[in-house]
């Protein structure tokens, strides 16, 4: 079976979009939802491998610089996918009981925006990468845009979440990065 999801190049929102309808028309057993959209308007889809009472969730790229986890879940995907289909093992598990007992939910690329921009998808004459690089001009230490970890507006999504990691948050915000308006 020709495999679908791409290891050897860098990875973009495009790549995925393209990569989950291949592996959709190949697997139509697996559910794919948009659960919402970046700064920019790229979905954030969402995929549930299973139908069990257990539920996981796992989740890449909050920071564009971290891209690579994103190929990580989707190549994860891809041979769940393969070992259910041909009634064989992911990982050492029975890949058929592992979809009767567990719904696993996956969201590869939560900052479709910040993943573009890292791994070259903006052409750098363009008003969207010039946006990015005016934002990082104002962190000189952090290189751009190989370093870069937030959305287009240059909020480290990483941090929205009501945690306590206060120490954390000191750190990011002496970096020079901020929280959401709405938070």
């Amino acid at each position: 079976m020709d495999e679908i999801v791409p290891t050897n190049i860098p990875y973009s929102s495009f790549i995925l979009t393209q990569n989950l309808i291949a592996l959709n028309r190949r697997f139509p057993f697996l559910n794919i939802q948009v659960v919402g959209s970046s700064v920019l308007g790229a979905s954030i889809p969402v995929i549930k491998l299973g139908t069990g009472p257990k539920q996981v969730f796992y989740s890449a790229s909050f920071h564009a610089n971290e891209w690579i986890c994103s190929v990580l879940l989707m190549k994860f995907i891809e041979d769940y996918c393969v070992a259910f289909a041909t009634n064989s093992l992911v990982y050492g598990y029975s890949a058929r009981e592992l979809f009767r007992s567990t719904s696993i939910y996956l969201m590869p690329m939560v900052n479709p925006d910040g993943v573009d921009l890292v791994t070259g998808y903006y052409s750098k004459n363009s008003n969207i990468y010039n946006s990015f690089r005016n934002i990082a001009l104002r962190y000189p230490d952090i290189p751009f845009p190989s370093g870069w970890k937030s959305n287009f507006n240059g909020v480290d999504l990483n941090l929205q979440f009501p945690a306590g990691w206060e120490q954390a948050k000191e750190i990011k915000y002496s970096q020079g990065f901020t929280r959401s308006s709405s938070s």
